[in-house]
């Protein structure tokens, strides 16, 4: 599969990237085993990117990808995991974590932390979880609410760890485009990773944060391409950035649908392609929670696309003209 740095750093990332947020019991409950056999799927599908987070299943992603990862070559494989959330345990606890999205027991409670001590914490804590001597991607995750502790203390932060060698690439991972634009313009990261922003449905990357990211020479990672699912299986009842999809989104993604159907191609499979088509997009992150949906995504990143197809969504006004598609089939690139 084809590898690409992220910027300036000596980080490689895979063109197809394996977020481990189901690793973590999103929404609905994984088995170990499922999750070991989506990991070894990616991998058999030469994935060797690996993204997680501690908010995700309260580290249980983290213990997960781990282990299935840990006879694993480690100079193979690239791990990125984020920092501003703390876990501490609770002395006595009871019910779930599905009010945050995860279908744990709800052992620990998150606590915002993007102090530099924060920032240094969680690292060591998501060490341990993952059980591996080092982490090649650090980004701040989901700093919305604290942007100015975010710039003044975990950026600086993360470019000391970096500048000491204990972490390769740094950045920030958020489902918004103004702050992560603001990272690329004002500060030194590598990556940037943005979730949902930049897919079929919504190309709001597309007004300035892929185009500065472009010109400064700082690396994309596309998360959230199927938008929650609704461009997966657009249907009355689809989730759209985790909520129940507006009836227009819906109208839309199923207009988008019978396009694809027009030329023979799965709508997953457009949607899993499209943000690659961008230059500054470096890889393009797929969920799995088995290996049954790991091997279906990596299929739909290689069926063949005609470029007939982007000309029609663009003349019917559902991608914008100036939105750059992916002008060289994968199979044809892979070869």
């Amino acid at each position: 599969m084809r590898t690409s740095r992220l910027g300036r750093s000596r980080v490689e990332v895979t063109a197809l990237s394996f977020g481990a947020a189901a690793l973590g019991n999103l929404f609905t409950e994984v088995s170990d085993e499922q999750a070991r056999d989506a990991v070894d799927a990616a991998w058999d599908a030469g994935i060797r990117c690996f993204d997680t987070a501690p908010h995700y299943g309260l580290g249980l992603s983290e213990h997960r990808l781990g282990a299935a990862l840990q006879q694993r070559p480690r100079d193979e494989f690239t791990i990125s995991t984020k920092v501003g959330r703390l876990l501490r345990a609770k002395p006595h606890w009871h019910g779930d974590d599905l009010a945050n999205g995860f279908a744990v027991p709800a052992t620990h409670e998150r606590r915002w932390d993007f102090t530099a001590y924060g920032v240094r914490s969680s690292l060591e804590d998501s060490l341990t979880r993952l059980g591996l001597d080092r982490i090649d991607i650090v980004h701040l995750h989901d700093p919305d609410d604290h942007e100015e502790q975010a710039f003044g203390s975990a950026y600086p932060e993360l470019e000391r760890m970096r500048a000491e060698g204990i972490v390769g690439a740094i950045g920030a991972g958020m489902n918004q485009t103004r702050m992560l634009d603001r990272f690329v313009r004002e500060t030194d990261v590598d990556v940037v990773l943005l979730a949902g922003r930049y897919t079929l449905l919504d190309q709001t990357g597309l007004t300035s944060l892929l185009p500065d990211a472009a010109r400064r020479g700082v690396s994309v990672m596309a998360g959230g391409i199927f938008n929650s699912g609704l461009l997966a299986e657009p249907k009355p009842g689809a989730y759209f950035d985790y909520a129940p999809a507006p009836r227009t989104l819906l109208e839309r993604a199923l207009q988008i649908k019978a396009v694809c159907e027009e030329y023979g191609v799965p709508l997953r499979a457009a949607a899993l392609q499209f943000p690659s088509g961008h230059p500054a997009v470096s890889s393009v992150l797929l969920g799995a929670r088995s290996a049954v949906q790991t091997q279906d995504a990596t299929a739909m990143a290689v069926r063949e696309i005609p470029a007939e197809l982007w000309s029609a969504l663009r003349l019917r006004g559902l991608l914008p003209q100036d939105a750059p598609v992916p002008a060289v089939n994968p199979k044809q690139e892979a070869s």
